[in-house]
């Protein structure tokens, strides 16, 4: 399983990278508003034509954004209960302090991607008078990241089975809800949503790789200290 997880985040974070790759060389055509160029413009283009543009969408997905960064401030939250309480860094759980590590790289990736534009947005947005950088698309990219790392966290702080499975439940539909709402917005191409989905997945898989690494240290002590 441990190996399976750094496989995936590595076939998502190569694709990812191809991706990048398609979407500067291949079908690169003025599509976009102001005449911006979009790659992959045939696919982009008829998705965009497809789906359409849909206000509700783009509040729904808004909103929903709210409940994923609520998450993450949540998960922020118990790591500095246990900063505060334990008054030492060294005594938090490792399992937060990859969680943030996972949360401090997401928005890295987020920052460089607002400076290295793949593509603009196929609108202008209320606010703006200019295109904006649209790939990946962030609300994606963190909806995958937060929801799908969150439950991986949970399985060692909630023991009861019926209570865990709700809350992953739970976290997997919004993520879903979060992710297909924002394509039936219309603010993004088709191909922004992917590279979202796809940078996300490759860095919740490395973040239950490294959780896996760290259980499998823990069970090595303690084997060490019964023996």
């Amino acid at each position: 399983m441990k190996r399976d997880n750094l496989l995936i985040a590595g076939i998502c974070g190569a694709l990812f990278l191809v991706l990048i790759i398609l979407l500067k060389t291949v079908d690169v055509a003025a599509i976009g508003p102001q005449g911006t160029e979009v790659g992959l413009s045939t696919l982009n283009g008829w998705a965009h034509e497809f789906f359409g543009e849909h206000d509700a969408m783009y509040k729904v997905s808004k909103y929903l954004g709210y409940l994923v960064f609520l998450t993450a401030f949540l998960m922020a939250a118990m790591g500095a209960v246990q900063l505060i309480r334990r008054r030492s860094i060294r005594r938090v759980d490792r399992r937060l302090l990859f969680l943030a590590g996972l949360y401090v790289l997401t928005m890295v990736i987020y920052v460089i991607f607002e400076f290295v534009i793949i593509n603009y947005r196929p609108v202008i947005m209320p606010d703006n008078t200019v295109p904006e950088a649209s790939f990946p698309s962030s609300h994606s990219m963190l909806a995958v990241v937060i929801m799908g790392s969150t439950p991986i966290l949970l399985r060692s702080y909630i023991k009861d089975e019926t209570v865990l499975k709700g809350l992953t439940i739970f976290c997997y539909v919004l993520m879903v809800t979060v992710v297909f709402t924002r394509l039936l917005s219309g603010v993004h191409w088709l191909t922004d949503i992917i590279g979202g989905v796809l940078i996300g997945t490759a860095l919740v898989s490395l973040y239950a790789f490294m959780i896996q690494k760290l259980e499998e240290y823990k069970a090595q002590r303690r084997q060490k200290a019964k023996n």
